[in-house]
Order: structure tokens, then C-alpha cells, then sequence
């Protein structure tokens, strides 16, 4: 795990975190989940998913039956790599799309290298929802 050093420094939201954002509401991970690799961990509340075609996977299996939107609230710089977003998803049941719902989540990125970006771990927290209303 690593450790933050420092303080996190409030930053323009990169491109590619726009993107990342972006193939999680569409499903379609091409350009938004380069940065990921085989190398990838994501850890989702409890659950620790490995390499980036098992995280695709997870996502379609949470987000297929959901119209999606995840907006970017706030992102920060923390120094060794790491990286804070602060959003909310905004988010129905195709089959009840007008009950919406909103959570909020942060995602704490820490980075093997800048440029190209590549993810090392993600870490997701989400909620409090009330699954049952999405689920």
C-alpha cells in the first residue's frame, strides 16, 4: 500500500480520468481503460477484483442494468502517484428509469507511472445507497 505524503493539492480533472469515468457509464472501455493493465487490483468495497479484463467484467455486471452517470466533483493531487476523485453517480433501472438515485463515491488511483498513466491499484467507496432502489 502506499503511503501519502504531503498534502493533496485540488486539480483540474486529467483527461484521462474523464474518459475512465466515461467507458464505466457506457460500458465501451477502449480508450477509457488504457490506463488499467493485467497488473491492475481494484478493490470495490469488499470485493478485490484483479487485471483489467476481470474489472471490465465487474463493471458490466454492476452497470448493465443501470442508465449511469458518474459526474466529477473533485480530484486532487496527493504526491507518490495518488490520485483523489470525489463524484457522484447519478443512476435508474432501465426498467424504472424514472426513480433516481444518487451516491456518492471516491476513487483513490495510485499510479505506476504518469506518463502514459498507468493504474496500479484503485480503490472505490460508494454509498450510502439504498441498493434495493438500483439493485
Amino acid at each position: 500500500m502506499t503511503c501519502i505524503t504531503g498534502t493533496a493539492h485540488a486539480t483540474a480533472v486529467p483527461d484521462w480520468v474523464l474518459k475512465f469515468m466515461d467507458a464505466i457509464d457506457t460500458l465501451e472501455f477502449d480508450e477509457g481503460f488504457a490506463p488499467l493493465t493485467e497488473d491492475t487490483d481494484m478493490f470495490f468495497g469488499t470485493a478485490h477484483i484483479h487485471g483489467v479484463e476481470a474489472i471490465k467484467a465487474f463493471f458490466v455486471k454492476i452497470d448493465a442494468p443501470l442508465i449511469i452517470t458518474h459526474e466529477v466533483l473533485e480530484y486532487w493531487t496527493a504526491g507518490d502517484g495518488v490520485r483523489l476523485l470525489r463524484g457522484e453517480a447519478v443512476m435508474a433501472k432501465k426498467s424504472a428509469p424514472d426513480q433516481v438515485v444518487r451516491a456518492p463515491f471516491m476513487h483513490i488511483f495510485s499510479l505506476d507511472r504518469e506518463e502514459p498513466v498507468r493504474v496500479r491499484t484503485l480503490r472505490i467507496t460508494a454509498g450510502p445507497l439504498q441498493t434495493d432502489s438500483v439493485m
